[in-house]
C-alpha cells in the first residue's frame, strides 16, 4: 500500500475549502500585471504581505527626503519608550540652523537659531514640512550630534530587518553611502503604520505653519479621495522624485513605494494609477479562522490515532478578481507524526496557489495534546508501519 516512508505528505483540499474559512504574512514575492515608469517600485498589501508590484525592489538607491521616515521612527521609539514627550523643547543650534534652515536653500521649518521647539512641533515640521533643520535639531538632541544619531538609525533598521539601509545623516541629504532599498522603505513604513498608531495621524496632516510660514504637505495622494493617508515624498537631483505612501480602503491596506521618477506630475499620477489598481484589482478571502480545525493528521505511537490541527491565526489571502474558483489549497507536513505532541507543536504548512500570484501559506499546529501510547499500541503501531508503511 505504499513505500516504506514517506517522509512529506501533500494533500490537495481544492476550492471547496474556500468556504470553511484564514492569514499569511509570509509571502515576498511578488503578482504583477502592470508595469511602471519609476527606476523603483514597490506595492504591498499589508493584511496578507502579498507583494502585488516590485521593480527592483531590493536595489540600494539614493532614498532623498524618504528617509527622514527613519529619523521619525527614532523619535517615536523615545516618546513609546518614555524617554522622550511630545511636550519636551529642543535646543536649534547654530549647526542646524546653517546645515537645514532659510539659508540653506533645502527643505526647511524655518526654525530660528538658538530657540527651542516643542518635540511634537518639530515631527509636524518633519511630517508635514521636510524640514531638515527639524531632522538636526532631532538628531543632536536625542544623540549628541547627526554622526552618532546615524549610528543609531543604521542599529534600528537592522532589528528591523532592512538589510540594504545605511544612514549617514537625518535628512536624507545625498551622500554617497547613505542608501536604502524600496524594500527598506516598505518595512519602514509598515512598522510606522503598524506599531505608532498614537502618532501616525500626523502623517495625513496637509499643512503646518511655524514661525508664521505656512507649508502643504507634498504628498499628492492626500489630495486624491482615495483612502491616502501618509507617508512622506523625496526629491534630489541625484534621486529623481520618490513616495512613500500609504493608505486603507474598507479595512484593507495598501504601501507604496516609487522613486526615480521625473517630475512631480508624473510622480502624481504614477502613485495614484498604482494604489488604484492595487485596491481594485484583489480582494480578501478569510479561508479560516485561527484555532479552526482544517483536518486530522494521523499519530504514530500515540494514546489516540489522530491528532486536529489549526492555524493559530486567521488565514487571510489575496485573491486577484474573477479568479476565485482558480484556487488550490495544500497541506504539507512531515511523515509519520510521533507522540507524544503538546498543543501548538507547528506540524505542517497551509498553501494557497492562484494563476500568477505567488503562494500564500501558514504553519498549521497541533490542536490538541496526544500522549504517548501504551506498550500494546506502539507494538501494533509498530508493525503496521512495517508492513504498510505508514498507510493507513
Amino acid at each position: 500500500m505504499g513505500q516504506i516512508m514517506h517522509k512529506y505528505s501533500t494533500f490537495l483540499f481544492g476550492t471547496f475549502f474556500l468556504l470553511a474559512g484564514f492569514f499569511a504574512p509570509l509571502v515576498i514575492t511578488k503578482a504583477q500585471a502592470i508595469e511602471s515608469r519609476a527606476d523603483y517600485a514597490l506595492l504591498m498589501d499589508v493584511n496578507t504581505g502579498v507583494v502585488l508590484f516590485e521593480k527592483n525592489g531590493a536595489a540600494p538607491m539614493t532614498p532623498a527626503s524618504m528617509s527622514k521616515l527613519m529619523t521619525v521612527l527614532m523619535v517615536f521609539d523615545a516618546l513609546k519608550h518614555g524617554t522622550l514627550s511630545l511636550e519636551d523643547t529642543l535646543f536649534v543650534s547654530d549647526n542646524a540652523w546653517r546645515k537645514g534652515g532659510a539659508k540653506s536653500g533645502g527643505s526647511t521649518m524655518f526654525l530660528k537659531a538658538r530657540s527651542r521647539v516643542s518635540v511634537e512641533n518639530l515631527l509636524r515640521g518633519i511630517v508635514v514640512q521636510s524640514g531638515n533643520d527639524a531632522c538636526i535639531v532631532i538628531a543632536e538632541g536625542l544623540a549628541g550630534s547627526e554622526e552618532d544619531f546615524a549610528l543609531a538609525m543604521n542599529d534600528r533598521a537592522a532589528e528591523l530587518g532592512m538589510t540594504t539601509a545605511y544612514f549617514t545623516n537625518s535628512t536624507g541629504l545625498p551622500e554617497p553611502e547613505h542608501k536604502m532599498s524600496a524594500r527598506d522603505l516598505a518595512i519602514l513604513a509598515n512598522t510606522l503604520v503598524t506599531d505608532y498608531g498614537a502618532y501616525y495621524s500626523m502623517f495625513s496632516e496637509r499643512d503646518f505653519t511655524w514661525n508664521g510660514i505656512r507649508q502643504g504637505n507634498r504628498n499628492p495622494l492626500l489630495y486624491a479621495n482615495i483612502g491616502a493617508d501618509g507617508l512622506k515624498t523625496g526629491h534630489t537631483r541625484e534621486s529623481g522624485y520618490g513616495l512613500v505612501a500609504s493608505g486603507e480602503q474598507n479595512g484593507r491596506r495598501l504601501i507604496l513605494v516609487m522613486n526615480g521618477l521625473d517630475s512631480k506630475k508624473e510622480r502624481a499620477a504614477e502613485a495614484r494609477r498604482f494604489m488604484n489598481w492595487g485596491f481594485r484589482a484583489f480582494t480578501p478571502e478569510v479561508l479560516v479562522e485561527g484555532g479552526a480545525v482544517v483536518r486530522a493528521l494521523p499519530v504514530w505511537h500515540g494514546d489516540s490515532a489522530a491528532v486536529n490541527i489549526a492555524p493559530k491565526q486567521r488565514f487571510q489571502v489575496l485573491v486577484p478578481r474573477g479568479k476565485r474558483g482558480k484556487m488550490a489549497i495544500t497541506l504539507t507536513y512531515d511523515r509519520p507524526i510521533h507522540a507524544p505532541i503538546k498543543a501548538g507543536d507547528a506540524l505542517g504548512i497551509l498553501r494557497v496557489t492562484l494563476p500568477n500570484m505567488p503562494p500564500q501559506e501558514i504553519a498549521v499546529v497541533a490542536a490538541d495534546d496526544v500522549g504517548r501510547g501504551n506498550f500494546i499500541s506502539r507494538a501494533l503501531d509498530s508493525l503496521g508501519y512495517l508492513l504498510f508503511g505508514g498507510n493507513s
